[in-house]
């Protein structure tokens, strides 16, 4: 298994998930869109984030039923955290933060979020 260690821009939170990643999907809800994410699905408990004091900031919207985690004083956001199908705590992880990963070789998933 792979650990991939990414950083919002300023590098005031880091990011460490034990997964391995192949694939992401990219959404065209009102946030998605405008933020440019490609997130990475996986268990919560294969991310572990690290912050300066007051770095870390949470953003809620629409059902309030995802914490979309960034960086207060850079803005870049690295991962979200919610509940997926099935009751199932899930990480979302940008991995447009994640240095290492080839995006090109990634296979991307188009999500309809807009239509939800």
């Amino acid at each position: 298994m792979t650990t991939h260690q990414g950083s919002c821009h300023c590098g005031a939170v880091k990011i460490s998930y034990a997964a391995e990643i192949d694939g992401a999907m990219s959404c065209n809800c009102s946030h998605c869109r405008r933020k440019g994410y490609l997130l990475a699905f996986g268990p919560v408990e294969a991310l572990s984030v690290e912050a300066e004091d007051g770095a870390l900031s949470v953003y809620r919207f629409n059902k309030h039923v995802i914490d979309h985690h960034f960086c207060a004083r850079c803005g870049c956001a690295t991962h979200g955290v919610g509940v997926g199908p099935g009751g199932v705590k899930m990480a979302a992880v940008n991995v447009r933060c994640i240095p290492a990963i080839d995006l090109d070789a990634l296979t991307i998933t188009k999500v309809d979020g807009a239509s939800y």
